[in-house]
């Protein structure tokens, strides 16, 4: 079992930044790929960015450029550094983590889920 806490999120201004956090559980935290979702009101939950195991990143076309996913297996936190936001990027987000991901984009492929963070963008 793996508990994940998300903390980071907030209200910013257009352009300015925000780090996420997700503190995880578990002695198998390296394992695992993690990725961050989100979810705006009235809209269904999508792929921002991810890092496998071996720290390959992929990330959402609306957000390359913008957002860095990185983790730290010391200390069992996988990070999102989001900076030059936009009012369009105001949404819950979501950490996950699945120990057998493929398709790093797909919600389904993961096991276990934060239970999300505010992050709120003025324009």
């Amino acid at each position: 079992q793996v508990q994940l806490i998300e903390s980071g999120g907030g209200l910013v201004q257009a352009g300015g930044s925000l780090r996420l956090s997700c503190a995880a559980s578990g002695r198998t935290f390296s394992s695992y790929g993690m990725a961050w979702f989100r979810q705006a009101t009235g809209k269904g939950r999508e792929f921002v960015g991810g890092i496998t195991w071996s720290e390959n990143t992929y990330y959402a076309d609306s957000v390359k450029g913008r957002f860095t996913i990185s983790r730290d297996n010391a200390k069992n936190t996988v990070y999102l550094q989001m900076n030059s936001l936009r009012p369009e990027d105001t949404a819950v987000y979501y950490c996950a983590a699945g120990l057998r991901v493929i398709l790093i984009t797909t919600a389904s492929q993961y096991d276990y889920w934060g239970q999300g963070t505010q992050v709120t963008v003025s324009s």
